[in-house]
């Protein structure tokens, strides 16, 4: 069940009706949002319903066993115990594959052919996301940061609650919890900032679903012209940014509707002026969770390179199965440790902590570019095609087909579809009070930008991130 069909929406105000003025106490809407979750989830395969119920019900009785633990050794058990749990299912269904085909490669490479065979499941959708939130809390209860909370059903709800099972953002039990256990209702203000950012949402995978045939062509095409390269390049950064911050906003939106608040996945993260600051404002709910539960687990800055490359070739990998992805990771963890390397210099820093116009824009210019290269390895089909591509972009792949007027055009869309995705970006984060005072404007303007949603965009388009 999609968020941007039309068979979503009646599943939405259905929920909220029943939610609203049906289900009026306490347990019975618990249970509802949970059996509604699930129903959700089980569009997808119901086969995956226990698997996701059964991952809530052990981390929610590992949890116990860890606070209520008499000595640091169990605890530690408990912990290891859960940890292995969510890893291990995690690995079976999304790296068991990969990991036999690169043994078979490799042992090809060495001289031996051998047909490993493969276990061939099936990828539960969502499994990356509602598995990192469960270990979230069992290691937050074990770092003493939150009590283990009761009620293996409210647990249980908050792993399963529809609007960000899925594709995020990744919530944290301390954050999530408190919230399922006093179940809020909605003030007028958060339904307007729920209407507000479903709209947006959808406005931006629209964009994104339009970008997706410039980005095919030049990454499954073949060779493209040098302009219809870049443009390619362009048009998946703006893709993989409508597709996944539209979602983000549309789940935070469904959740303000029930009354629910889940913080920003997203805040211009094609703005930033280094690799660090991009970091800081793409997926933060996943970002901001590798540093907390990773990183700073490794030991943060007291051994900085070494951290940071494992941190992010891990994060890389999460993302899936496949050695682009690894590549990927391992491309933000170098220029993560050069930008840190470089502001500490004495040459550098002063250049770093500039606040100059031309300065701001040379750091942009370097940081989107490199944004940009990290694109072509997450988004290529193998590595051999990445380099292609790359070398492309500079020109030094020989003779390239020539571009025509049509394709000067597209690029021309290409960025300015790039450029508007950030503007109502940043119209909603600093001017939206002032948009949502005036009704008068407010309401027509969602209409009209849902209506021409529906006229121009393919509501049958699966968002990115499922595959994740």
């Amino acid at each position: 069940m999609l968020f941007n069909t039309p068979i979503f929406f009646a599943f939405l105000m259905v929920f909220l009706l029943f939610y609203g003025f049906v289900f009026l106490r306490h347990k019975p809407r618990i249970y509802f949002i949970l059996v509604s979750s699930l129903v959700f989830y089980g569009t997808w395969n119901y086969r995956f319903i226990p698997l996701l119920v059964g991952s809530a019900v052990i981390d929610y009785f590992l949890a116990q066993a860890i606070y209520n633990a008499s000595d640091q050794r169990r605890k530690k058990l408990f912990l290891t115990l859960s940890v292995v749990m969510n890893l291990g299912i995690l690995a079976l269904f999304k790296y068991a594959d990969f990991a036999i085909q690169s043994v078979a490669d490799f042992l090809g490479v060495l001289g031996y052919q051998s047909d490993l065979g493969s276990l061939s499941w099936v990828l539960p959708v969502g499994i990356s996301f509602y598995t990192f939130q469960s270990l979230s809390y069992t290691i937050d209860v074990y770092r003493g940061e939150m009590k283990a909370r009761k009620g293996l059903a409210e647990f249980t709800t908050a792993l399963a609650f529809f609007p960000q099972l899925v594709a995020g953002p990744i919530l944290r039990a301390k954050h999530i919890l408190p919230q399922f256990h006093k179940l809020p209702l909605p003030t007028w203000l958060m339904v307007k900032n729920g209407f507000l950012l479903i709209t947006i949402g959808l406005l931006k995978k629209t964009m994104a679903d339009l970008l997706a045939a410039p980005a095919a062509m030049a990454f499954d095409q073949g060779p493209v012209s040098l302009l219809e390269t870049w443009t390619g390049v362009l048009a998946f950064a703006g893709q993989i940014y409508g597709d996944f911050s539209g979602y983000s906003d549309m789940a935070i939106g469904i959740a303000l509707l029930i009354g629910f608040k889940i913080p920003l996945n997203f805040r211009l993260p094609y703005f930033a002026l280094s690799p660090v600051q991009f970091w800081q404002r793409w997926h933060i709910s996943l970002s901001t969770w590798l540093r907390d539960y990773l990183y700073i687990s490794l030991g943060g800055k007291y051994n900085r390179i070494r951290n940071v490359m494992i941190t992010m070739l891990l994060g890389g990998l999460w993302h899936g199965a496949a050695w682009t992805f690894v590549a990927w990771g391992a491309f933000h963890g170098l220029i993560i440790i050069a930008t840190h390397q470089l502001g500490t210099s004495a040459a550098f820093a002063g250049f770093a902590q500039s606040q100059r116009f031309f300065n701001k824009l040379f750091k942009w210019l370097i940081t989107f570019y490199l944004v940009l290269i990290g694109w072509v390895l997450f988004r290529a089909t193998g590595m051999d095609s990445a380099w292609d591509i790359i070398t492309q972009m500079h020109g030094l792949a020989g003779s390239l087909p020539a571009s025509g007027s049509k394709a000067l055009i597209i690029f021309g869309l290409t960025v300015g579809a790039l450029i508007f995705m950030h503007l109502i970006d940043a119209l909603v984060l600093k001017k939206s009070a002032g948009w949502m005072a005036r009704w008068w404007l407010f309401w027509p303007s969602l209409i009209l930008i849902q209506a021409i949603c529906l006229l121009i965009g393919e509501p049958s388009n699966a968002f990115i991130y499922f595959q994740f």
